[in-house]
């Protein structure tokens, strides 16, 4: 059995919050609750990029329905560590969404704002039905009143990175979900 490569990154973790085996055990008691819910129906999964690309991929892999992927990209970060103002939603859907059952996925609901903002695009476009799957909630910042039907775990309200989510675009590659040390992006807000 081939070493797991050490990746220096970790060592700018306070703790980790979620671990490599836990996301993957969640993924895959999602992945059984979606299969059962959209059983004999067909799936338009639309994924909001970057963050939420590795989830996404692990959690495609685990579903059984006929679906199809595209992917809408959101930002209201603009690389700090806080929500600022409103979600910019870049509408670049290639599939035609008129009458399908949509399973909108990201990678962490905190304010609401932007998942609020691309399930209004897709209902705009005549969407039969959106859900919503995200790996993280962290209900302590919601700002908008916005819950989604998939949760792979609630969070507390801590700055965190790893298995697709950043901070400045750096951390995404890590295998876990943990909290960042604040001296690795204080000063950068």
């Amino acid at each position: 059995m081939a070493k797991k490569k050490s990746i220096p990154e970790l060592k700018h973790l306070d703790h980790v919050l979620v671990t490599e085996a836990a996301i993957r055990r969640r993924i895959e008691a999602l992945a059984e609750k979606i299969n059962r819910d959209y059983q004999r129906r067909d799936l338009t999964v639309i994924a909001v990029v970057n963050g939420a690309l590795i989830f996404t991929a692990d959690l495609l892999r685990q579903l059984r329905t006929p679906l199809r992927l595209d992917c809408v990209r959101a930002s209201s970060y603009h690389s700090g560590t806080k929500s600022v103002g409103k979600p910019v939603v870049i509408d670049n859907l290639k599939l035609d969404i008129k009458g399908r059952h949509v399973l909108l996925v990201d990678d962490i609901l905190d304010t609401g704002k932007t998942l609020a903002a691309v399930k209004a695009l897709l209902l705009k476009k005549r969407a039969l039905s959106v859900k919503t799957c995200v790996l993280l909630d962290k209900k302590a910042r919601r700002v908008v009143p916005f819950e989604a039907e998939y949760v792979g775990f609630d969070i507390p309200n801590e700055f965190v990175v790893g298995y697709g989510l950043d901070f400045a675009e750096g951390y995404r590659n890590l295998p876990c979900i943990g909290v960042l040390k604040p001296k690795y992006y204080a000063g950068k807000l």
